[in-house]
């Protein structure tokens, strides 16, 4: 059994006053490691190292930080399959998410090593006489990131790499359920030759670990990919403090079809933006409309497809359902799904959990007054909703609090390009799921589903302050 401790100021380290916890595999049940937990002196060492090594990190030449993100990306090359590995067993993740989820880090780091380079101010005219008027972007300092149990790798050196590729010192909190891949982060950075200090790595509870990075004023930023609950109060804590803070929360996405869409396609591209990573993915378009007039064809395609997907042992190449990170959440979805037959839907394949196993559920004929249709469920379930035309598909796609992703599908362009100016979602994919990434887009959402946007030149942004810098040529005149 490997046990992991916490990586502070370049040291693997035991924690001074927290536990040492069982890490459980959500497919077995079985212990996959141990774990140290960070107290409130781990914290408070983590930040002291951040801060201190921010200072000289802060001046490091672009082409250094540039090239340790570099060996950072061949590193995690060479040791993909590893990272895979403690993806499965660790959070659930069937082998092509795995592999997916990996690779695209080490596009990640490669991106972020450009973007050191690409740290952009800017000239400005001034009003007044002989004044050469400028401005320049700084490191804040110390940052701090909370992230998520679904894709702890991506997401976690999403905010780590960018955050270093600015010229900041870095405390990641990763996920309780998901503590060995944050740590995975920090032994590729180790191996990469990044400064002591610069990124520190503590698991820990949130309100023990993350409540502490939000209240301290070295910390000078706070980027946090979770639930909008946690996020609500992560904001007003960072508010109280008039601290920096970037959210990326939950979702209800939708996607539209229309009835000149190729069904079949359509299907392919629902099915596969639902039951990724059993639908434990923020974007997930768990909210299909489709217009009246193939609105049976589809359910009937849609569900015939579903029933064909296999759910089992995430280690088997064409299992397409794992395992969800914790079984309660099956709780959660019977509830939403009884909800939903209670009040008209019906259930067209599914309903049913074994251990923490989902089957992946379609319900059909969906309706406003169901917690199905408004809550989001973070498990293999979808729901589809009848439009009678695009305008009523676009208004039960704006019909919720959140708005991180969405996607129309249709041949009619014209109406594509309008309903997506019209959807009140941080992204829009025409002809697509919802679910799609790159490492340099503006990845985030609108109302509940959070504010700020991370990847490339907008992370840059988020993550560095603007100064303002005048140079008098000569002497001003002043009225007294």
């Amino acid at each position: 059994m490997q046990e992991y401790r916490l990586f502070i100021n370049g040291e693997w380290v035991e924690t001074q006053d927290g536990e040492v916890l069982d890490d459980i595999n959500p497919s077995t049940g079985e212990v996959f490691a141990r774990v140290h937990q960070a107290g409130p002196k781990d914290v408070e060492h983590a930040i002291t190292a951040a801060s201190a090594a921010s200072v000289a990190w802060g001046k490091t030449q672009p082409a250094v930080r540039e090239e340790i993100l570099i060996k950072a990306a061949d590193c995690l090359q060479a040791r993909i399959h590893e990272i895979a590995d403690v993806l499965i067993d660790e959070a659930g993740s069937t082998f092509g998410k795995a592999m997916f989820e990996a690779s695209f880090v080490v596009n990640l780091l490669r991106s972020a090593a450009g973007e050191a380079r690409r740290i952009f101010g800017e000239t400005m005219p001034s009003d007044g006489p002989d004044i050469f008027s400028m401005s320049v972007r700084r490191p804040l300092g110390v940052i701090a990131g909370i992230a998520p149990f679904n894709f702890p790798f991506l997401l976690a050196c999403k905010k780590v790499a960018l955050a270093i590729a600015a010229g900041n010192a870095f405390v990641l909190k990763p996920s309780e359920e998901t503590a060995v891949t944050g740590l995975k982060i920090a032994e590729i950075f180790e191996q990469a030759g990044l400064p002591k200090g610069v990124l520190n790595v503590i698991p820990g509870s949130g309100p023990e670990v993350g409540g502490r990075l939000v209240d301290d004023p070295r910390v000078k930023m706070i980027t946090f990919t979770g639930s909008t609950v946690v996020g609500k109060k992560l904001a007003v804590q960072a508010a109280q403090q008039l601290k920096k803070i970037t959210l990326e929360l939950g979702g209800k996405s939708p996607l539209i079809v229309l009835a000149d869409a190729d069904l079949d396609y359509a299907v392919d591209a629902a099915c596969f933006g639902i039951f990724l990573h059993q639908g434990q993915v923020c974007m997930a378009n768990s909210k299909l409309i489709v217009e009246a007039a193939v609105y049976d064809a589809f359910c009937d395609k849609f569900a015939a497809k579903v029933k064909s997907l296999k759910v089992g042992d995430p280690r088997q190449p064409n299992t397409v359902i794992g395992p969800l990170i914790r079984g309660a959440q099956c709780q959660v979805i019977d509830r939403h799904v009884q909800d939903a037959l209670d009040k008209g839907a019906r259930l067209l394949t599914g309903g049913s959990s074994e251990s923490n196993f989902y089957q992946p559920t379609v319900m059909a004929d969906v309706g406003p007054d169901m917690q199905i249709y408004r809550e989001e469920s973070f498990g293999p379930v979808v729901s589809i909703i009848k439009a009678d035309d695009h305008e009523a598909a676009l208004y039960i796609a704006n019909d919720s609090e959140y708005g991180l992703s969405s996607a129309v599908i249709t041949n009619d362009l014209q109406k594509a390009m309008e309903l997506s100016l019209r959807l009140e979602a941080g992204m829009v994919h025409i002809n697509d799921c919802t679910v799609f990434d790159e490492p340099h887009v503006p990845f985030g959402g609108v109302k509940k589903s959070g504010f700020g946007r991370e990847g490339g030149r907008y992370s840059m942004e988020e993550m560095t302050e603007v100064k303002w810098i005048t140079i008098q040529m000569g002497k001003r005149h002043f009225p007294f």
